[in-house]
C-alpha cells in the first residue's frame, strides 16, 4: 500500500458505468470470485437492486455472496433469508452463496494494531464457511448512514458484511459473546462506542488479509439515506445522488465518500453528517488506517 491511494470516480450512476469503473481500475480480479452485496432488508425502499449490479456481476462472471444478520428482521436465519433474496429478485439472474448456511463457521487471524503487544479487541473473525471457496472478491456498496457506525461503505462490507451471524454478534460484542445465539443479549451489553468500531476496523482487516489484497471495491452514492439497508424502516435519502467511485484501497475509498458529502453543499449534507458525527463514525476509518489496510491520502481521477 503506497503513502497515496487512488480512486477513480464518476458522477454518472448507471448500471453500465459500473462496468467502466471496474475497467478504469485497471485490476482484473482472477479465479473464483465472490461479489459481495446488500440483499436489502424485507421493507427497505433504499437497497440497490440485483438489476442495478447484474452488468458488473456478468462482467466479472462472479457468485454473489451473503451472510446471515445477527437482529430480529428477515434475514437472521437461513430460511428466511434465502426467500427473501428469492423476493428481492437476486437468484433470478444470480447464483446466490448465503455463506454462513452451513456450518461450522471458520475463524480467520486478526493482525494486532501496531505497538499493541495484545489485541485490542477481536483475534479472530468469524466468517461462513464458504468463504473459503473464492479466491478473491468484487465489493459493491451502497454508500449510506447507518445507525450504528454512522456511515456503511467498504469497511462495513467488509467487517459486518462478511461476517457470520456469530460474528456479527462477536464484532458488535467488541469481542465479548461469539455466537449466534448471543443476539439475544448483545443488544442490550452493547461496549464503548470506539470499541465497536475498531472491532469493525480489525474484521476488515482479516478479510482483506485473507485475500491477499485480491479485492477490488465499488462505492455507489445514491439513494443515500441517515439509515442502513439493513433497516425494514428507513429514512428516505436526504443527499442527492453523487456518484460511483472504485479503488482497490478500502480506507481511501470510505474516506473518498465522506469527504464528497462533506464538500457537496447539499440541503440535506448536514443532516447526513450529523449521523456520522454522532456515531464517531470515522474513527472507522482511522483505525483501519492504523490497521495498515488502507490510506486515508487518495488522489481522485475523475473517469468520463
Amino acid at each position: 500500500m503506497g503513502s497515496v491511494s487512488k480512486v477513480y470516480f464518476t458522477k454518472e450512476i448507471t448500471p453500465g458505468s459500473i462496468v467502466k469503473m471496474y475497467n478504469a481500475l485497471g485490476k482484473k480480479l482472477t479465479g473464483n470470485i465472490a461479489v459481495k452485496v446488500h440483499s436489502g432488508e424485507a421493507g427497505n425502499q433504499n437497497f440497490l437492486h440485483p438489476e442495478f449490479w447484474k452488468p458488473v456481476i456478468e462482467y466479472v462472471g462472479g457468485t454473489v455472496v451473503e451472510c446471515n444478520t445477527a437482529y430480529s428482521g428477515e434475514r437472521n436465519t437461513s430460511e428466511k433469508h434465502l426467500k427473501l433474496i428469492e423476493a428481492h429478485g437476486w437468484n433470478r439472474y444470480f447464483h446466490v452463496d448465503l455463506m454462513d448456511r452451513e456450518g461450522p463457521d471458520v475463524e480467520i487471524p486478526i493482525s494486532r494494531f501496531p505497538g499493541s503487544r495484545d489485541h485490542r479487541h477481536l483475534d479472530t473473525d468469524i466468517i461462513g464457511k464458504n468463504m473459503l471457496n473464492y479466491d478473491s472478491m468484487l465489493v459493491l456498496s451502497h454508500f449510506k448512514g447507518h445507525p450504528m457506525g454512522g456511515f456503511g461503505g467498504a469497511l462495513k462490507q467488509l467487517s459486518i458484511g462478511c461476517a457470520s451471524a456469530a460474528g456479527k454478534v462477536k464484532i458488535h460484542s467488541a469481542g465479548k459473546y461469539h455466537t449466534a445465539e448471543d443476539q439475544a443479549v448483545v443488544w442490550d451489553d452493547l461496549p464503548p462506542q470506539d470499541a465497536f468500531l475498531e472491532s469493525m476496523a480489525e474484521a476488515a482487516s482479516a478479510v482483506v488479509d485473507h485475500f491477499h489484497d485480491e479485492i477490488v471495491y465499488i462505492n455507489v452514492m445514491a439513494n443515500m439515506s441517515v439509515d442502513c439497508d439493513c433497516c425494514a424502516i428507513a429514512e428516505d435519502p436526504c443527499l442527492k445522488d453523487i456518484g460511483v467511485l472504485c479503488s482497490t484501497d478500502p480506507v481511501a475509498i470510505d474516506r473518498a465518500c465522506i469527504d464528497l458529502v462533506k464538500k457537496s453543499g447539499d440541503i440535506g449534507r448536514d443532516h447526513f453528517m450529523e449521523r456520522v458525527t454522532t456515531r464517531n463514525g470515522e474513527h472507522t476509518i482511522d483505525a483501519a488506517e492504523e490497521l495498515g489496510i488502507g490510506v486515508q491520502e487518495y488522489e481522485l481521477i475523475t473517469v468520463q
